[in-house]
C-alpha cells in the first residue's frame, strides 16, 4: 500500500511543477483542474489514495492537495502512508467537515495548509505556490547534500580521517600526532581534501563537514 513509484523522465530541473490533486467528487476536481491550470500549473487528477499509489508519478517539483474524506484511505492514513514511504511531497489538505484534532493531525504530519470547503480562490493558489516552493527548496538541498556525499565517498580512509579531525577543530600538529604522521603529511592531505570537496577555504570545508554530519567525529 505505501508503493508509490516514480517515473524517470529526466532531470527534475528539465518540468514545470505538478499539482496532484486527490478528490473523489468529480465536480471538485474539475473546478480545482481548471483553477490551477489557470495559472500555468500542470495538474494530474485522481479519485482515490489507492488510484495515486497505483500510479508513477514523475520526479519533478510537486505538491498534494488532498482531500480529507475519500473511498477507502482516508487523506490522513495517506499522509502516514507517504511519510512511512519517505515520499516528502508537501501536502495541502481541504475538507467540508474540519475539526481541531484533525487540523493538528495535518500540520503535526508537515502540511503546509489545511482549507476548509468552501474555500476562496485565492487561498488555494497561494497555498499552492507555498507548497511548490518548499518543495523546490527541499530537492535543492537534496542535490546540494548528494554532490557533497558523493564528493565525500570519493576520499581515501585516510583523507576521512584528517577530514574528522579538521572538523572537530584540531590543528595539523594535534591530528598528525593522532594518526602516527608527520605533519607535512596531513598538510598534504588537507590539500587534497579541500579540493575533492570542492572547499574554498577552512571556513568552507569544515560547514561542508556539518552539512554531512560528521563535523563531532574524531579520528
Amino acid at each position: 500500500m505505501t508503493e508509490v513509484s516514480k517515473s524517470s523522465k529526466g532531470p527534475a530541473s528539465t518540468e514545470g511543477p505538478i499539482v496532484f490533486v486527490v478528490e473523489d467528487d468529480v465536480s471538485v476536481r474539475r473546478s480545482l483542474s481548471n483553477l490551477l491550470q489557470s495559472v500555468g500549473l500542470k495538474v494530474e487528477l485522481f479519485g482515490s489514495a489507492s488510484e495515486m499509489l497505483e500510479s508513477q508519478l514523475p520526479d519533478v517539483t510537486s505538491c498534494l492537495v488532498l482531500d480529507v474524506r475519500l473511498p477507502g484511505l482516508s487523506g490522513l492514513d495517506f499522509q502516514t502512508e507517504l511519510a512511512k514511504a519517505n515520499i516528502q511531497i508537501p501536502i495541502i489538505f481541504m475538507t467540508g467537515h474540519g475539526d481541531i484534532p484533525m487540523t493538528v493531525r495535518a500540520m503535526k504530519g508537515g502540511a503546509v495548509d489545511f482549507l476548509t470547503k468552501p474555500f476562496r480562490e485565492q487561498e488555494m493558489l497561494d497555498a499552492v505556490l507555498a507548497a511548490i516552493e518548499r518543495d523546490r527548496k527541499r530537492r535543492e538541498a537534496d542535490k546540494i547534500l548528494g554532490d557533497l556525499q558523493a564528493r565525500f565517498e570519493a576520499l581515501s580512509s585516510r583523507e576521512r580521517e584528517i577530514l574528522a579531525g579538521v572538523s572537530s577543530g584540531l590543528m595539523n600538529k594535534q591530528i598528525a600526532a593522532k594518526l602516527g604522521l608527520a605533519e607535512i603529511t596531513v598538510k598534504i592531505h588537507r590539500g587534497h581534501i579541500m579540493k575533492k570537496m570542492g572547499a574554498k577555504s577552512l571556513a568552507d570545508l569544515v560547514k561542508r563537514a556539518e552539512a554531512l554530519g560528521i563535523s563531532n567525529v574524531r579520528p
